[in-house]
């Protein structure tokens, strides 16, 4: 038995009606949203996509150390959460909104990087000093790495693994791409065009744009909460 006063046990319609609107935002409109607030959500989640994959894009360009390691997406991706709290949209939406933020801020560098060095790198050729790497001697995805030297003999601080086959041998020239300002690190130059990230950043930003328009939709209110 319940006391005079208290509130059922059970719960009721009400309480999972609240839980609703706290995970997936309340939605308060018959039919379809109003047009003004998916302007609005579509408006956000451009502008937030925009701003990580400009700021990313930036200061892998420029060579700025912060901004190329993706630490101004990451604040952009939590100003954002931030809003979409404030306005009251639902918080499945916002960890959504959030997460895919994250993801854009990371990878956005990667293509950053790809970019650069198809608008302004050069090739040159590199003599293979040390071949290291390969199946089941623990590195990245198997990959063989290669150490080599640049035409005057300096060795490069990255080694090379686009190119690098288990094959190569010491000796042996490898092509690979650089920026002539220092922004970015040389890579190997592989048969046909990497456009894996760039690919990713895309549909990674089209989600994002996609996850903020949801939730701004279904933070509509007709009134206060109460």
């Amino acid at each position: 038995m319940r006391g005079p006063g208290r509130p059922p046990l059970d719960g009721g319609p009400g309480v999972a009606e609240q839980v609703r609107t706290a995970v997936w935002g309340p939605a308060e409109y018959v039919g379809l949203p109003p047009r003004w607030l998916l302007v609005e959500g579509v408006l956000v989640g451009v502008l937030a996509a925009t701003a990580i994959v400009g700021v990313g894009t930036a200061g892998v360009w420029t060579g700025h150390p912060a901004l190329a390691a993706g630490e101004g997406g990451l604040v952009i991706a939590a100003a954002l959460t931030v809003y979409l709290l404030i306005t009251g949209a639902g918080r499945a939406l916002v960890g959504i909104a959030a997460a895919l933020g994250v993801c854009l801020a990371l990878l956005t560098p990667q293509a950053a990087t790809w970019l650069v060095l198809a608008e302004r790198g050069e090739v040159q050729s590199v003599v293979v000093t040390l071949v290291e790497g390969g199946p089941g001697a623990g590195a990245e995805d198997g990959r063989y790495l290669c150490s080599v030297t640049d035409s005057t003999g300096a060795p490069l601080s990255k080694r090379i693994w686009r190119g690098c086959e288990g094959s190569t041998r010491p000796g042996d020239a490898l092509s690979v791409v650089y920026d002539p300002e220092g922004a970015v690190p040389p890579r190997g130059v592989a048969p046909g065009t990497e456009r894996g990230p760039l690919t990713e950043v895309t549909a990674v930003a089209l989600a994002l744009v996609a996850g903020c328009a949801l939730a701004v939709v279904r933070s509509f209110r007709l009134g206060p909460p109460a």
